[in-house]
């Protein structure tokens, strides 16, 4: 679902957001989903589902898992 979203994404946009997620700066990565994103501009709630699946992802990751 929220991997698409990611895609829209530059990697560059990506990283920032891994940052500020890993910083605890939840709200800086929102922005920075919404400025970042190609196309329409996400709402403020799909961003935040996004930072969820998000941390679930990277935390999956670190896990072996």
């Amino acid at each position: 679902m929220n991997d698409f979203l990611w895609e829209r994404l530059s990697v560059e946009g990506q990283r920032e957001v891994d940052r500020l997620m890993a910083a605890g700066r939840n709200v800086q990565a929102i922005m920075v989903i919404r400025e970042c994103a190609d196309g329409p501009k996400p709402e403020i709630p799909e961003c935040m589902d996004f930072l969820a699946w998000r941390f679930t992802a990277s935390r999956e990751v670190s896990d072996g898992g």
